[in-house]
C-alpha cells in the first residue's frame, strides 16, 4: 500500500477500529433502526409535517433496514426500484434519479432541503455529490415539486436526509453506525461510520461521519460493446477484451462535522462537509471525432491520450436554525448552504477541462397557525451560482445564476377529504459571459399552481387526485451550448431565446389496505407546453452527430402499481411478496415537420447547416416499461429476499435514436442481526446482484453501446449499530 493511500485511510481505519467496539459496550435495554412500514415515516421534505402515507401528493420514503438493503454507488441506483423511479447511467461513479421519465434539471436533488450545489445537470458524465452510504431517509417527490423546490423539479425531487446538522438531542449520550463490506464484481472494499451525540448538558448535540469506498473495473458477461454497435462498425470481438469493462473504477471520500446548541423551542447549528471522488469513464464515451484534428496534424497525439477519468470535489458549509412556537406561526426553520465545487476531466495525465461552481442558497420556512381553517407554511427561497468551464471541451460559457421564488402551501380537512393548495412565484435570471455567448442574457418568470385532494372513503379505501401547473425556466446549458459536448459524443448547441416550459398535470390513484394486504396504484398524465428536449439533427459533423435543443408541445402518460402481501406469519417465519410495475409513454404532440437553421462551430469558422425535426413521434432515452416481484422472509434473527425485475425492451425510440433489448435483473439478500444485551447491534450481510449475470443495457444512457451493467456480484460485510 502506498504511503499516499494509508494516510488517506488512516482517519477512517482508526475511526472505525474505535467506533466498533462501541457497539459491544453501550447501555441501552435494546435497538431498532429498522421501520417495518415505511408508509409511517415523516416526511421531512415537506414543512407541514405528514407521514408517506398522511400526505396528499405521491412520495415513497427509504430508510432503515430497507435502505440499508438498497444503497448503492449512486443515488439514482439506491432509488432506481421504487415505482416510478430509475437510474441514469454513465458507468458505476455516475447514476441521477429518473423521476417518471423525467431527469437532469427536472429532478432536483436535495441535501436536507437545499440544492446539492453540483453540476449534474450540465452534463451526464457528472455526478452527484451526496453519498447515499451516509443517509438517514431518502424522500422521492413525484410528480411536479415546484411548489416546494421551484424551477428545477418540475419532474420531481428527491431528498436526501442525513442528519449532518442536529436538530434535537439523541437519544442516548453517544449513538451511531458503521460498516465494512465488499464486492466480487469489482473488487470493492468501502468503510463507514457516522456518530452522534449529545453533551452532559443536554444542550450541544454533534455529528461527525466518513466514508472510504474504492472499486476496481467491474465484470461483465461479454464484451463491452454491444453486438449492434460491432456489426455496424464490422468488428470482431477480441477474446482478451471479454469479461471486464476497462476504465471503470470509482474511488470516493466524504465526511462531515456538525455541531448544534439544542434549546427548549429551538436549535442553531452549524456543519462543514467534503465530497471528492475519482472514477473512470468507459472507453467509448470519451472518444473525439475530427473535431481537434486538422488535416490530421493531432490524430497521432490524441491516440497517445491515456484514458479518460473525472476527479470530483466539493466542500459545503451550512447553518441551519429552528424556533417553534411564536406569535402567529407554530415554527420557523432557516438554512443557508455554501458549496465549492471543482470537477477536473483527465486524458490520460493531462488537465482537460475544469467546471467551477460556487453557489450560495438559502431558505426560510414559516408553518402558521390555523388561518381561517387552513394549516399552512410561507416560505423564501434564494440562489446564486456562479459557473465557470475552462478548457479546449468547455462547450458551456461561463454564466451567473440568481433564483428566488415566494411560496405558501395550505391543508385543510373538508370531513373525510384532505384538501392541499398551493402557490408559488419565481424569478430565474441568467447573466452569461458576453466573450463566449451565443445570445443575450435572459429573465424569467415562473409559477406554479397546484391542488390536491385524499378521500378516506373508509379505513381501508384512499383516493387521491392532484392537479398542478408548474413551470420550468431553460438552464444556462440549454441556452448556450455550443460545441462538442465530448461526454455525449456529439456538438451540442444551444437555442438562447428559448421560452419558459409549462407542464399540466392530472393524478389519480388509489391506496387499499387490509390485514396481510396493502396496495397502491396510480396513473398520470402530463401535457407539456413549449417542452425543452435535446433534438438529434441528423448532421454529423467531423463524426459527431449534432445535437439541439429545442422546445415542442409533448405529453407524458404513466402508470405505477404495487402490491405487498404478508402471506405467512408462522413457525416458518414471517414470508412477504412484493410486486410492483411501472410505464411511461413519452411523445412530441404535433404533426409534421419544421425546418431549423444553426451554425456549427468549427476552429475559427463555422459551418451552416438546416434540418427537419419532427414535430410528432417519441422523445429520446425515455425510460422503459418495468415489472418485478421479490419474495422476503424473517424469522428470527434472519432476514433474506430473493427479487427480479423485468426491463422490457424499448423500441418507442425517437429519430436516430436505436432500439435497446429487454433485459431481467435477480438480486439476492441474506443478512444475520444479532441485538446484544446492552442494547447494540451486529449485522452480518451477503447482497447478490444481476445473479443470473446477464447483459444489460440501460436505455437512458449514452454509453448503452460500449458500457453494460455490472454482472454478477455479491456484497457482503458487516454492520455495527450502538
Amino acid at each position: 500500500m502506498s504511503k499516499r493511500l494509508l494516510n488517506r485511510r488512516l482517519p477512517l481505519v482508526l475511526a472505525l477500529a474505535a467506533a466498533l467496539p462501541l457497539a459491544a459496550q453501550a447501555d441501552d435495554q435494546g435497538h431498532d433502526h429498522q421501520p417495518k412500514d415505511l408508509s409511517g415515516v415523516e416526511v421531512k421534505a415537506t414543512p407541514l409535517v405528514g407521514t408517506a402515507e398522511d400526505l396528499v401528493r405521491p412520495v415513497d420514503v427509504l430508510a432503515g433496514e430497507k435502505l440499508d438493503r438498497v444503497k448503492s454507488n449512486s443515488l439514482g441506483e439506491t432509488v432506481g426500484k421504487l415505482p416510478g423511479v430509475q437510474s441514469s447511467y454513465f458507468g458505476p461513479g455516475v447514476g441521477r434519479p429518473i423521476v417518471r421519465g423525467f431527469d437532469g434539471a427536472r429532478v432536483q436533488v436535495l441535501s436536507d432541503g437545499l440544492g446539492s450545489g453540483d453540476v449534474s445537470t450540465v452534463s451526464v458524465d457528472h455526478a452527484v455529490s451526496i453519498e447515499p452510504f451516509l443517509a438517514d431517509q431518502i424522500e422521492v417527490l413525484k410528480g411536479p415539486a415546484t411548489l416546494l423546490y421551484g424551477s428545477g423539479a418540475i419532474g420531481g425531487a428527491v431528498n436526501v436526509i442525513d442528519g449532518r446538522i442536529p436538530e434535537a438531542v439523541t437519544d442516548e449520550p453517544l449513538q451511531g453506525r458503521a460498516e465494512l463490506r465488499g464486492n466480487t464484481v469489482n473488487d470493492e472494499r468501502t468503510g463507514m461510520f457516522r456518530m452522534d451525540g449529545t453533551s452532559a448538558s443536554g444542550n450541544f448535540v454533534f455529528h461527525a461521519d466518513a466514508l472510504h469506498r474504492e472499486t476496481g473495473d467491474y465484470d461483465i458477461p461479454g464484451y463491452s460493446e454491444s453486438r449492434r454497435l460491432m456489426e455496424e462498425e464490422g468488428e470482431t470481438p477480441d477474446p482478451a477484451t471479454k469479461g471486464t469493462l476497462p476504465n471503470s473504477f470509482v474511488r470516493t471520500d466524504s465526511g462531515a462535522l456538525g455541531v448544534s446548541w439544542i434549546g427548549d423551542r429551538g436549535f442553531l447549528g452549524v456543519g462543514a462537509s467534503l465530497f471528492d471522488t475519482r472514477y473512470g469513464v468507459p472507453a467509448g464515451a470519451h472518444e473525439h471525432g475530427d473535431d481537434h484534428a486538422h488535416e490530421g496534424e493531432e490524430e497521432e497525439a490524441h491516440e497517445e491520450e491515456g484514458p479518460v477519468t473525472i476527479g470530483m470535489t466539493q466542500h459545503r458549509y451550512e447553518v441551519r436554525g429552528g424556533l417553534d412556537d411564536f406569535g402567529a406561526f407554530k415554527s420557523l426553520r432557516a438554512k443557508v448552504a455554501r458549496t465549492e465545487y471543482t470537477h477536473t476531466e483527465y486524458e490520460g495525465e493531462e488537465t482537460g477541462t475544469v467546471f467551477d461552481n460556487t453557489s450560495t442558497e438559502a431558505r426560510v420556512e414559516l408553518v402558521h397557525k390555523p388561518l381561517f381553517g387552513w394549516d399552512g407554511a410561507v416560505g423564501v427561497q434564494w440562489g446564486k451560482r456562479d459557473f465557470e468551464a475552462i478548457g479546449e471541451e468547455a462547450f458551456v460559457p461561463a454564466s451567473k445564476g440568481n433564483d428566488a421564488g415566494l411560496f405558501w402551501l395550505g391543508q385543510r380537512d373538508f370531513g373525510p377529504v384532505k384538501t392541499e393548495v398551493g402557490a408559488r412565484v419565481d424569478r430565474n435570471k441568467i447573466d452569461v459571459n458576453e466573450a463566449e455567448a451565443i445570445g443575450p442574457d435572459r429573465d424569467f418568470h415562473t409559477t406554479s399552481l397546484s391542488a390536491a385532494f385524499k378521500w378516506d372513503i373508509n379505513e381501508a379505501y384512499h383516493l387521491s387526485f392532484g392537479l398542478d401547473r408548474a413551470q420550468r425556466a431553460p438552464t444556462a446549458e440549454e441556452l448556450y451550448s455550443n460545441g462538442v459536448h465530448v461526454a455525449t459524443s456529439s456538438v451540442e448547441l444551444g437555442s438562447p431565446l428559448m421560452d419558459e416550459e409549462t407542464a399540466n398535470r392530472a393524478e389519480i390513484g388509489l391506496h387499499w389496505h387490509g390485514g396481510p394486504f396493502k396496495a397502491s396504484a396510480s396513473i398520470y398524465h402530463v401535457k407539456y407546453d413549449d417542452f425543452i428536449y435535446l433534438a438529434d439533427t441528423g448532421v454529423v459533423e467531423d463524426g459527431n452527430p449534432v445535437r439541439l435543443w429545442t422546445q415542442d408541445d409533448a405529453r407524458f402518460n404513466g402508470a405505477e402499481a404495487e402490491v405487498n402481501w404478508n402471506f405467512a406469519d408462522n413457525d416458518s417465519g414471517l414470508w412477504n411478496l412484493r410486486v410492483f410495475g411501472d410505464m411511461v409513454r413519452a411523445e412530441l404532440t404535433g404533426s409534421g415537420t419544421r425546418e431549423v437553421a444553426f451554425a456549427v462551430p468549427h476552429g475559427d469558422h463555422s459551418h451552416d447547416y438546416t434540418a427537419e425535426l419532427a414535430r410528432g413521434g417519441n422523445l429520446p432515452r425515455i425510460a422503459p416499461h418495468r415489472v418485478g416481484g421479490e419474495v422476503s422472509w424473517e424469522l428470527g434473527n434472519w432476514r433474506a429476499s430473493l427479487g427480479a425485475t423485468r426491463y422490457a425492451k424499448q423500441d418507442d425510440v425517437a429519430t436516430y435514436e436505436t432500439p435497446t433489448p429487454g433485459y431481467t435483473l435477480v438480486d439476492g439478500h441474506v443478512a444475520w442481526h444479532q441485538d446484544t444485551a446492552h442494547g447494540n447491534a451486529w449485522e452480518v450481510f451477503l447482497d447478490g446482484s444481476n445473479l443470473l449475470d446477464e447483459e444489460a443495457r440501460v436505455h437512458t444512457s449514452f454509453l448503452k453501446d460500449v458500457a453494460p451493467l455490472p454482472g454478477r456480484g455479491v456484497a457482503f460485510g458487516v454492520r455495527a449499530f450502538f
